[in-house]
């Protein structure tokens, strides 16, 4: 099999990173996101607001795929702490700066993990009275411990991904490796990869 022969992977602190979703199959899915999302909103225009740092690569290729007109803002928040697991809590780095009152408002996220993310990020926006809040996710992880994200609707969901650490298309690994055109897992060992 070809695709397996071509599959790359690499060895980071002792665990190995191997490609579970290619970057043709995130190329097709953005672009229907981005049509979805033309259609939704073809006489608005959304604010979309991309969650720094993790989202930067997928909303630039998103947005290149929304044929409508839109605004773009940014917010930063922080909840990893240079390691594989969640901190538990989330900080406020960087607010948005356009007025989203009475505006349609879409989330741009890298990764949907605890939900915890998303619950302060909905909390936040909606203080500012925008006439809608949705949210794009490039991931959505199997979590059972999930909490959180279940009181959140998802609108777009780019793909479903095992509970396994993530890097690539703008996820890091001590703010390295975002730059990998796929999104590659790490596990302790290597194993059989289903592949997107």
């Amino acid at each position: 099999d070809s695709s397996l022969k071509n599959t790359k992977s690499y060895l980071i602190d002792g665990k190995f990173f191997s490609e579970i979703i290619s970057p043709s199959s995130i190329k097709s899915r953005v672009h229907q996101i981005g049509e979805d999302i033309s259609r939704e909103f073809k006489s608005e225009k959304p604010v979309i607001i991309g969650v720094l740092n993790g989202a930067f690569i997928f909303m630039s290729d998103l947005i290149r795929n929304i044929d409508i007109e839109f605004e773009v803002d940014f917010i930063k928040i922080s909840s990893y702490k240079n390691d594989l697991k969640s901190s538990g809590t989330i900080n406020l780095e960087k607010n948005i700066n356009i007025d989203v009152t009475n505006k349609h408002v879409i989330i741009v996220e890298d990764i949907v993990d605890t939900g915890l993310s998303l619950k302060y990020l909905y909390g936040e926006i909606s203080k500012l009275s925008p006439s809608s809040i949705r949210f794009a996710t490039l991931l959505y992880k199997n979590n059972k411990n999930n909490v959180h994200r279940n009181k959140i609707h998802l609108d777009w969901i780019g793909f479903n991904v095992e509970d396994y650490f993530v890097i690539g298309y703008g996820l890091d690994y001590k703010q390295h490796y975002r730059g990998l055109n796929g999104i590659y897992a790490a596990k302790e060992r290597w194993g059989n990869w289903k592949r997107i």
